[in-house]
């Protein structure tokens, strides 16, 4: 994500010093995670939810079904939203207001990977051509903010759809206050990961302080059979090497992070 607060160059080099010996500031290697956590079944009001935690980092996204009339130019199609927000209470450097640029960002990355895929079958998402679909809306909500929130917000998004059952819909009508045990058309899971570039290391799940240091970043979503269904870039320029190394750790990363579902 976009760092609001930049890093002195007295720490960048510390930073860049601690990188060199292979450790960093909270003594993990260079590819650890941060211990992960993921809950499911949070909401007892959504149709699906999650919580994740990667270290302090926290995130809660949760999945709503609504019947809604289709885009005219997907007459057979189900429709997916998402929608992340990041609220004060998270960090100091989230504001009140309209949805910022980050957040933005994050939505789009996560609904990407999701709709890139073709995880979720569209069509089977339809009642009634040109007239009822399903509408799958995802809410991602930050409550802890310590970095690497992009990644968190993910795998919330899709432990969320995982859980998530379709309500009871009977003469035309959705009763929120019963589930069925049917689940999502879900055939692929796509993991986004990123990857982080500090001097000249490449690391994964930066906390919040070394988010501040970091130059480049690549997000890589891909399936679990490794296909790569989108990427996402901010920050300085990267070369053509640097982009085929962090490919390859993100792909290896999601093996790692795919063990959650």
């Amino acid at each position: 994500m976009n760092n609001n607060s930049k890093m002195n160059n007295d720490s960048k080099n510390h930073l860049i010093k601690s990188l060199e010996k292979g450790i960093r500031f909270d003594g993990r290697k260079l590819t650890d995670y941060r211990k992960v956590v993921v809950e499911t079944g949070v909401s007892k009001n959504a149709e699906g939810s999650a919580r994740v935690k990667f270290g302090d980092t926290e995130v809660v996204a949760g999945v709503k079904m609504m019947m809604e009339k289709p885009y005219p130019d997907t007459p057979e199609q189900g429709v997916i939203m998402v929608n992340a927000e990041f609220l004060p209470m998270a960090s100091p450097e989230f504001e009140s207001g309209p949805p910022g640029i980050d957040s933005i960002e994050l939505s789009r990355v996560v609904d990407r990977g999701i709709r890139e895929s073709k995880a979720i079958d569209l069509k089977k998402l339809c009642l009634k051509k040109g007239e009822k679909v399903w509408m799958v809306s995802i809410d991602i909500c930050t409550i802890n903010a310590d970095g690497n929130l992009l990644d968190a917000s993910a795998l919330a998004a899709l432990a969320a759809l995982q859980n998530a059952r379709f309500p009871e819909y009977v003469d035309d009508e959705v009763n929120y206050k019963k589930h069925t045990d049917e689940k999502l058309p879900m055939d692929k899971l796509p993991l986004p990961v990123t990857i982080h570039k500090i001097g000249n290391f490449f690391i994964v799940d930066p906390s919040r302080e070394e988010e501040h240091g970091v130059e480049a970043r690549l997000t890589i979503t891909s399936t679990e059979k490794g296909i790569i269904c989108a990427l996402q870039k901010g920050g300085a320029t990267l070369t053509n090497d640097e982009v085929a190394q962090m490919l390859e750790l993100a792909l290896e990363k999601s093996t790692e992070l795919r063990k959650y579902f």
